[in-house]
């Protein structure tokens, strides 16, 4: 059996480095020196590396500018998925239930696996969305809506969990927004979505598997009974 190519292994390792978030999409690549310095490999092995990546459209160079992970990373669910979600509106039922199989197992692991730095990152997500919660920026408490549940599944560890719910979460986002939106008009509605997201929060602190599990479930099946009657009453008023 042959060794891999140096090239082929520190492909492999900004692959990686992609897969844990350390390379986020749109990030730029530290210089060649620095990275060839990092990796400790020479500069020549360091290139042939880019261009296979860069080959197989995981990074891309721009002029006078270095290079960049891709944002196509940050797509996950293509445009079929947009379209279908737009002309098939039940689709969001099947959306709906898997988001709630996804973030309750990643509440679950994140309790098991979380770093301090993990839990003091979802920590710092919590108090930005009781802050947006408090006020009238919709935007804002869509996004840091958003920013807790990511954080929460890249305490995971679980690189998939982690990918797959940016890409779910983003293919989601006007029926979230459209959903927060509601739901901010009624108080009781704002304190129960605190209250379920700061239980949450609890229960990965305390690395209580079983109540993170039962907690993400709770608030996934509040939104998502909410989302899907606002999803049948649109249908009811359709022509």
């Amino acid at each position: 059996m042959f060794a891999p190519r140096l090239a082929d292994v520190v492909a492999r390792e900004i692959e990686q480095r992609m897969l844990e978030g350390r390379l986020k999409p749109g990030d730029r690549l530290p210089s060649e020196r620095e990275l060839s310095v990092q990796l400790g490999v020479s500069r020549a092995s360091l290139r042939e590396a880019i261009q296979k990546l860069a080959a197989r459209g995981l990074l891309e160079s721009r002029q006078g500018g270095g290079t960049f992970v891709t944002a196509r990373l940050d797509t996950g669910f293509g445009n079929p998925w947009e379209e279908i979600l737009r002309d098939h509106p039940a689709v969001h039922e099947d959306m709906l239930e898997f988001r709630h199989m996804l973030e309750g197992r990643a509440a679950e692991c994140a309790a098991l696996r979380a770093t301090a730095a993990d839990r003091e990152r979802v920590r710092q997500c919590l108090e930005r969305l009781e802050a947006a919660l408090a006020g009238s920026d919709l935007d804002a408490q869509v996004d840091t809506d958003l920013a807790f549940h990511q954080a929460i599944a890249e305490a995971s560890h679980n690189v998939i969990v982690g990918h797959l719910t940016a890409s779910l979460l983003r293919l989601m986002r006007d029926n979230l927004r459209r959903n927060l939106s509601e739901l901010m008009q009624v108080q009781a509605a704002r304190e129960q979505l605190l209250a379920q997201h700061r239980a949450v929060w609890r229960a990965i602190e305390k690395g209580d598997a079983a109540q993170a599990l039962a907690a993400a479930a709770n608030h996934i099946g509040y939104v998502r009974q909410h989302l899907t009657r606002m999803l049948r009453s649109d249908a009811r008023r359709e022509p």
